[in-house]
């Protein structure tokens, strides 16, 4: 699956080992070495997916992020993979509750960041794939695979690629009970990658964005000791 990849990294050792790895995918690959830049070339090129470091001059990655999840239109759900040298849990979820769909830790393998791009865009190729699986609806909660579009009471919803694709393997199975190691599987497929505060990260987002109150979910519901599972909520009648 080619694509057209853009690296936002300002380290030139590192920016160039991930140029080449990517490129004998045979990936298209833009090298940016701060955040305004990044920005300027989604806004002016709208690559297929961003490599995005945390640490960069004259605007963060994190800063980065914000802009394109605070952002209109198909920006809102591009596909991010976070590269941070912060190793502590609290700065991972911070990337991922703003919205990264991904991140690797450095100093991290080049063969592993190509499996997380090569995860990432078969997760978000199957938006345009007029075989996938039908409109799913779970109470007020729809999810629409073939237009990757996600609606609450008729209301459209943005999420990212990585909430998009836990939120339909829950609605796939509505009721069933799945466990973090599983919905690990559905997010990467392998995974040892990540962590499971992953998924808790994106239960996290998705909870602000289809309940009513975050802080007492009743769409998408913790079974303690177990995992997670998406209910018809107070829809059911």
């Amino acid at each position: 699956m080619c694509a057209h990849v853009m690296v936002a990294e300002d380290d030139e050792k590192q920016a160039r080992l991930a140029r080449v790895y990517l490129e004998s995918e045979r990936h298209h690959v833009v090298v940016v070495r701060d955040g305004r830049d990044a920005l300027e070339y989604i806004r002016r090129s709208r690559p297929d997916l961003v490599v995005l470091d945390v640490m960069m001059p004259r605007v963060d990655g994190l800063d980065v992020v914000r802009v394109l999840r605070s952002s209109e239109g198909e920006l809102t759900g591009l596909p991010v993979l976070m590269l941070t040298a912060r190793s502590t849990e609290d700065d991972l979820l911070l990337g991922l509750d703003l919205g990264a769909d991904d991140y690797l830790t450095k100093p991290y393998s080049p063969r592993e960041l190509v499996a997380r791009v090569r995860a990432l865009l078969r997760r978000t190729a199957g938006r345009d794939d007029p075989g996938a699986t039908p409109v799913l609806s779970v109470g007020a909660v729809t999810v629409d695979p073939v237009r990757h579009l996600v609606t609450v009471e008729g209301r459209p919803v943005e999420c990212t690629a990585g909430e998009f694709r836990l939120l339909a393997a829950l609605a796939e199975q509505p009721e069933r009970v799945f466990s973090r190691r599983q919905l690990l599987h559905e997010l990467h497929g392998i995974d040892r990658f990540v962590s499971s505060r992953t998924v808790d990260a994106h239960v996290m987002n998705l909870r602000r964005k289809i309940e009513t109150s975050a802080g007492r979910p009743s769409r998408l519901v913790t079974v303690y000791g177990v995992g997670y599972k998406l209910t018809a909520g107070p829809d059911r009648g």
